[in-house]
């Protein structure tokens, strides 16, 4: 509970998945952790009540991405809950940008409303989201990007959701260069597979389909993913940025 004593971080899309495992992994590394939820408020109170009964901080902060003034919404959400629950300083060394929407639907039934709000929600939303925080990030805070295997293989039902990711990918390599001299290390983390409570994962003919294309004939637990972020999150990888980290469990592997 000391790596990230004193430390504060948001975690976007916090409320379930991968986000839920990555701000309940920061919690129990020390850091205070800001749990955003889109719109399931419960979710996020619960969240928020599993990592303080474990004896970590939280505090839930709600903002539908997306849409106009989404990162005033969540940035003045955020500020408060710092105010609140932090040490008299409003700063945040972490930002983790997972909060995402898939597309689902053939490249001819992808429609510009669509595409539209897939671009905002997963390329737009975190663009200007590490635009806001960088006043508050102290040197030598970090920038976890939550990307997709998707931008490596190819899923034609998903075409449009894997440009957007591959944008976030460019953040993490651009931004890494710019935040360099400030030591804030910025990267990208690709998960694979991974059980998101889709109905799919309960149908055990999908899940065997889904494990076969895993090096280790199994699908991603959200805690595979946490792990991954908390190292990054962590001063161990203070030498990493502008990194893509394949966390697919080796299905990119062929």
């Amino acid at each position: 509970m000391s790596d990230l004593a004193g430390k504060t971080a948001l975690v976007t899309g916090a409320s379930r998945g991968i986000g839920r495992a990555t701000a309940e992994r920061l919690a129990g590394d020390g850091a205070l952790v800001a749990v955003h939820y889109g719109a399931d408020a419960a979710a996020a109170a619960q969240v928020v009540a599993g990592i303080e009964e474990a004896g970590g901080r939280a505090f839930a902060v709600g903002a539908r991405l997306g849409v106009p003034g989404d990162v005033d919404t969540l940035f003045d959400g955020v500020s408060a809950g710092l105010d609140k629950h932090g040490d008299g300083e409003v700063k945040l060394d972490i930002l983790v940008n997972n909060a995402g929407i898939m597309g689902g639907a053939a490249p001819e039934h992808t429609g510009p409303e669509q595409f539209d709000e897939l671009v905002a929600v997963n390329a737009k939303a975190p663009f200007f989201l590490i635009q806001r925080v960088l006043p508050i990030m102290p040197d030598g805070g970090r920038v976890i990007n939550i990307s997709s295997g998707l931008t490596r293989v190819a899923n034609p039902q998903e075409i449009a959701y894997a440009m957007t990711k591959a944008a976030v990918e460019m953040l993490a390599l651009h931004y890494a260069k710019y935040l360099g001299p400030r030591g804030i290390t910025v990267n990208s983390v690709a998960p694979g597979i991974t059980r998101n409570g889709d109905p799919a994962f309960g149908v055990p003919e999908a899940v065997a389909q889904m494990a076969a294309l895993s090096a280790f004939n199994r699908v991603g637990e959200p805690a595979d993913i946490a792990d991954v972020v908390g190292f990054l999150a962590s001063d161990e990888a203070r030498w990493i940025t502008g990194a893509f980290l394949d966390a697919t469990g080796g299905t990119l592997a062929g």
